[in-house]
């Protein structure tokens, strides 16, 4: 991947995570690799409340809310697991589940319990902002697996746990090249891409 940094400011357009977590960035800017972009995370201590009830929604308040504050384009991801014996939960409190990854994996293994069904998706939704803060873009990805009795792999989240089916291993184990493609952000990232570039390259100053 090319060092976005590296590259003079006026020398591509700039493109803000609505995140502050590292990896989540990371990850997102990979997904972007072919887009020429100058990526940035949202500003240091920027906190903003996820009161959306779907995943899109919450989406949408961090990615006009980062574009307002900038005057940048704000790209913003929002993502659950859905378990489908739980009737769907964590879902949009997945991040909230509990207080740390062993603790939310130990909470969701221990209220699935021995149930035999335990199919479960990841799912993702990811808005784009203009710097005025207008929403412009959305996508969403979906990535069915099921939820494994003990984790494999080592991964953040619920990545140990989550089995995909197509792939033969869980998310955690999953390479890069494999979240891109069978991923629910990889999903929403790919869908968003053409569309992405074609108003940064255009929608430029000058």
């Amino acid at each position: 991947m090319h060092d976005r940094f590296s590259q003079p400011a006026s020398a591509l357009p700039v493109l803000v995570i609505a995140s502050g977590n590292a990896h989540k960035v990371a990850e997102i800017t990979a997904m972007l690799d072919a887009v020429e972009l100058q990526v940035r995370r949202q500003p240091e201590g920027l906190e903003i409340e996820e009161t959306g009830s779907t995943y899109l929604e919450n989406a949408r308040l961090k990615a006009t809310e980062v574009a307002r504050l900038t005057g940048q384009w704000a790209l913003a991801d929002d993502s659950g697991l859905e378990v489908d014996a739980l009737g769907g939960e964590p879902g949009l409190y997945s991040a909230r589940y509990a207080a740390t990854d062993p603790e939310r994996i130990a909470r969701l293994l221990r209220e699935l319990g021995d149930s035999p069904y335990r199919s479960a998706s990841f799912n993702s939704a990811m808005v784009l902002a203009s710097p005025e803060g207008e929403v412009v873009l959305e996508a969403e990805g979906i990535c069915r697996g099921e939820i494994l009795s003990a984790p494999q792999g080592h991964g953040g989240g619920y990545d140990p746990i989550f089995w995909v089916r197509e792939a033969r291993m869980t998310y955690a184990q999953m390479p890069a090249h494999l979240r891109d493609k069978l991923g629910s952000r990889g999903k929403a990232a790919r869908a968003l891409a053409p569309e992405l570039k074609r108003l940064l390259r255009f929608g430029r100053a000058g």
